[in-house]
């Protein structure tokens, strides 16, 4: 008895498993055309310019070993490596906290309850659907020294115009006010705004009952719930700014006298200009691991002051 009360118990153990292979096979060969476009266009150039980066390919050659190399030139020998390093970090450090704040008084202010809220959402949103090319050009003609709108303000109110993407001193400001304009309105807004939507009002309503002023309610209540958007926004605004390549390559290609030489310039001109696929596959790993290692950073850094409702 207790032999033909088992037997059927394994019978239905082994169609189960049979059935649970046969969907596992159904699921892979449905994510199977996104695991090939992953492993061709994704995995295997990742693991290809790993290669490269040791060694010398000039592309019309067959790839040389030459080990550290790359790295060792780019370290010590490269006259304009830390020139684009330099220049992306200080492109970060102006463009992340300046539009981290200003996208957070926007969305202060298009989730506060006034008339026009819908209108203002939309103008803060759109310069973040505008194209970059078309975004350069309308700056180019913004900041022209002999015809554009902004030095013949400044020159009315008696203040000479700098000469903006000509000047070794404006042309960094220059693509900081560009991409802020075209960031600050967008998705960290946007993001903004989802988070200050998720406070409760009960928290507000506690502080008021405590005495508690409307700059004391936003740095108690508003600022800590908020913490974990303004982290996110941090990160992906650093990584963005560390990455900024169209708007020196579309208006000053790195200059004047490398003024905005950026590391993806730098990039840029190593492969498709220079056509050194070797360094340049190094300088994008050297990259990488920059970008990794501040994201290790933050992440680190945002245990002292990111607070998550529920957690410890």
């Amino acid at each position: 008895m207790i032999g033909e009360r088992a037997r059927p118990i394994v019978q239905t153990r082994g169609i189960g498993s049979a059935r649970a292979r046969r969907r596992a096979i159904q699921g892979y060969l449905w994510i199977s055309p996104w695991i090939v476009g992953f492993v061709v266009f994704t995995l295997g150039p990742t693991l290809a310019s790993l290669v490269l980066s040791f060694t010398e390919y000039n592309v019309m050659s067959p790839p040389v070993w030459t080990g550290l190399q790359n790295f060792v030139y780019a370290f010590t020998q490269d006259p304009h490596f830390w020139t684009s390093l330099l220049k992306s970090a200080s492109f970060a450090v102006e463009a992340v906290p300046i539009g981290i704040v200003i996208s957070m008084c926007l969305a202060l202010l298009v989730t506060a309850r006034h008339r026009g809220t819908s209108i203002f959402r939309t103008v803060f949103f759109m310069p973040g659907l505008t194209p970059i090319v078309a975004a350069v050009l309308i700056w180019q003609w913004l900041f022209d020294t002999q015809v554009g709108p902004v030095n013949y303000v400044l020159n009315t109110i008696g203040i000479a115009g700098p000469g903006w993407f000509g000047s070794t001193t404006w042309a960094l400001p220059a693509m900081v006010i560009i991409a802020l304009w075209g960031s600050v309105g967008a998705n960290q807004m946007v993001i903004f705004i989802a988070s200050l939507q998720g406070v409760p009002q009960e928290l507000y309503d506690a502080a008021k009952v405590d005495g508690a002023g409307r700059f004391q309610r936003f740095r108690s209540v508003t600022l800590p719930m908020i913490s974990p958007a303004t982290y996110f926004n941090l990160v992906l605004a650093t990584i963005g700014a560390l990455k900024v390549f169209e708007l020196a390559f579309l208006t000053t290609q790195g200059g004047p006298s490398y003024a905005t030489w950026f590391y993806m310039l730098q990039l840029y001109q190593t492969a498709f200009e220079n056509f050194d696929m070797g360094y340049a596959s190094a300088l994008a790993w050297i990259f990488f691991i920059v970008v990794i290692g501040l994201t290790y950073l933050q992440v680190r850094w945002s245990e002292t002051w990111v607070y998550y409702e529920g957690g410890e």
